[in-house]
């Protein structure tokens, strides 16, 4: 399990000032969402969600399709740039199972200047990943939730670069500390 940046940047230091760009991923239903959230209120960062910006799709008519699983990527990316732009840390929150995805992170720190962590999120337990999965409420209607059988069968591509492996088997707020541990301290800390 790693436990490096992404970007070059030792863990625990970034340039003062750097926005950082804390990027989640994982299968739906390991707790990817849940630690997103809590690491962004922490940071008094922007949290992004995948999930959200296809949801408003459906909301807005379009039919889902594999262009609006594409377009809520694109949707994102483009939010955390100006975000980023403006100074201020965004944490992504979506699958990123794929080189395609995890490329568009990479491409947008380097084109931002921010710091880039990333974050895999996985459930070592998969009788506890299922019962997860299918006792989910949906957050995002109308994007409906996944079954247990999607996930198991998605897409799910090994990382080539060092990440923070976490397992949320462990209690939420060790995952946390162990991820924030990996950040660098907020300015005034």
């Amino acid at each position: 399990m790693g436990n490096l940046p992404t970007s070059g940047v030792a863990p625990g230091r970034a340039p003062t000032g750097t926005p950082l760009l804390i990027v989640f991923a994982g299968l739906p239903g390991t707790g990817k969402s849940t630690l997103a959230r809590e690491v962004a209120s922490r940071r008094d960062a922007v949290w992004l969600r995948v999930d959200t910006a296809e949801a408003a799709m459906l909301k807005a008519g379009l039919p889902r399709s594999a262009e609006t699983g594409l377009a809520a990527y694109i949707v994102v990316r483009d939010l955390a740039a100006e975000e980023l732009r403006l100074g201020r840390s965004v944490v992504i929150d979506a699958v990123n199972g794929v080189e395609d995805a995890r490329a568009m992170w990479r491409d947008l720190a380097t084109e931002s200047g921010a710091s880039r962590y990333v974050v895999e999120v996985g459930c070592s337990d998969p009788v506890e990943h299922r019962k997860r999965v299918e006792s989910r409420s949906a957050p995002t209607a109308p994007l409906p939730l996944p079954t247990w059988e999607e996930v198991r069968d998605r897409e799910y591509l090994a990382w080539d670069e060092p990440v923070l492996s976490v397992d949320t088997v462990a209690p939420t707020d060790e995952v946390l500390r162990r991820i924030l541990s990996l950040l660098p301290p907020k300015e005034g800390d």
